[in-house]
């Protein structure tokens, strides 16, 4: 089960990442969605992550087959308060290379203190996002502006991408975004249709070969698939 943040996400994984999975060996792969994104203009963001805990921890009592992940944006996770999600408010002062990593190994603690001795850490493989899933489109910018049909766009995405060494590094200021840095070349982008568009016409491949911290979380779930 793929806990995800947003629909744009639950999209992406009915479309690309089940199937995929499913090829490798899982007998299923679900989604389900964590986060407001549908009252989003009401309610705000992400769940609270206790509120998320909450829903992982039962549906591994509940499945005692089934392991679950998570697929959240880094840039989105609230700090402070009480949505806070572990580890995202001292990962902010991090090198790149370990924001998403102290995140996770954040949240792998916390549920296991919740779960408490019973807890498996292979049924919990927890990913977050680096910096957001619009992120992933800059793998290739001419795969991603001939899969929303703007190929005039291209060196405009090409030049973004050529500002950081891997497509994870666009950064999270309130207006540097990828998600943002998207919207401002297309201000009427419908990020569940096409960014979806743009992963099936980019592959999961060169995303692969482009970002990392993506690739490491899909091979750790393609090794517990086989094993």
């Amino acid at each position: 089960m793929i806990h995800v943040e947003g629909e744009t996400e639950e999209t992406f994984v009915n479309a690309v990442l089940a199937p995929h999975l499913c090829a490798r060996g899982y007998e299923t792969a679900g989604v389900r969605l964590v986060g407001n994104a549908r009252l989003r203009h009401r309610r705000g963001g992400i769940r609270a992550w206790a509120s998320v805990r909450t829903h992982v921890a039962r549906h591994l009592r509940e499945d005692t087959g089934a392991v679950a992940t998570t697929m959240v944006d880094y840039y989105a996770l609230p700090r402070t308060g009480d949505k806070a999600w572990p580890g995202r408010d001292s990962a902010a002062t991090l090198p790149f290379e370990s924001k998403a990593i102290a995140v996770e190994e954040a949240l792998q603690a916390d549920l296991a203190a919740f779960i408490g001795a019973n807890h498996n850490p292979r049924r919990f493989m927890p990913f977050v996002m680096m910096h957001e899933f619009e992120g992933l489109l800059f793998s290739d910018c001419g795969a991603f502006s001939r899969g929303i049909h703007r190929p005039d766009l291209q060196p405009s995405f090409q030049a973004i991408r050529d500002e950081f060494a891997t497509p994870e590094e666009i950064d999270d200021s309130p207006d540097k975004a990828p998600s943002k840095r998207v919207l401002a070349l297309i201000p009427n982008y419908e990020k569940p249709l096409l960014g979806t568009l743009a992963v099936l016409e980019i592959g999961l491949d060169t995303i692969r070969n482009e970002c990392p911290h993506f690739n490491d979380w899909l091979t750790l779930l393609e090794r517990v698939a086989r094993s």
